[in-house]
């Protein structure tokens, strides 16, 4: 969030502990929304959370409060709050927007091609490849930062915030296509080395073709898993 105004040492002193502990509840339950820990729905209990957490009630309604800013959270009523549900319309819409905004920024991005930037690709790909864990929190990371170094180049900060933000909504949908009983069978690491190959040789068009491709797939293995509902 930005900061206007710079606090004093005493100020910043005193707000310390408390954005920590905000900024702390806030990625751990982010994080079990995200992997499926809290349930699409199920409604997000401040005292519950509290004793998971080990923190205060403050940081948690805090860091629920931000969340519905991300649409990973809901407010139910004027205190309460519940895990964003999913369903098969939502992931359709949320597949949709990213293929049209990060088609646009990979092209934007190979416009723009210079030699760093296709030295970033390369190493942000060798470092997910190394992690051995697929469901690993590090591995999260490491595979959103290829996605998005595909797209950093594009010159538009507003349009990676957008990119970035559809990544996060499309990951709880990814875990859930996961539970598919065919979704092992998918060679993730040859697509991604397939979006990379296009994109070192500037081929917009196979760049894009792989790219959709590789999003699409998750949606048909999310339809196969009958995971979530149409509405």
């Amino acid at each position: 969030m930005p900061v206007n105004d710079i606090p004093d040492a005493a100020t910043q002193s005193a707000q310390t502990p408390v954005t920590s502990a905000t900024q702390g509840a806030y990625n751990a339950i982010r994080r079990m929304i995200l992997v499926g820990d809290l349930r699409p729905g199920e409604k997000l209990k401040i005292d519950v959370l509290k004793a998971r957490l080990d923190t205060g009630a403050s940081p948690v309604r805090e860091a629920l409060s931000l969340l519905t800013s991300d649409q990973l959270v809901e407010r139910i009523d004027q205190r309460g709050f519940r895990a964003a549900p999913a369903s098969q319309g939502n992931f359709d819409e949320i597949l949709k927007l990213r293929c049209a905004l990060e088609d646009m920024a990979l092209r934007q991005s190979i416009a723009n091609a210079t030699d760093c930037w296709e030295e970033q690709l390369v190493l942000s790909l060798h470092r997910m490849s190394r992690e051995n864990s697929k469901t690993s929190e590090t591995y999260e990371d490491l595979h959103k930062a290829f996605h998005m170094a595909l797209l950093a180049n594009c010159e538009s900060p507003i349009l990676l915030k957008f990119c970035s933000q559809l990544y996060d909504l499309n990951v709880r949908y990814r875990y859930l296509a996961g539970r598919s009983l065919n979704y092992k069978s998918r060679h993730v690491g040859d697509e991604h080395a397939e979006i990379l190959a296009a994109a070192i040789k500037r081929d917009v068009k196979a760049a894009s073709e792989s790219l959709l491709h590789h999003y699409q797939k998750t949606g048909a293995f999310l339809r196969q898993s009958g995971l979530v509902s149409e509405s």
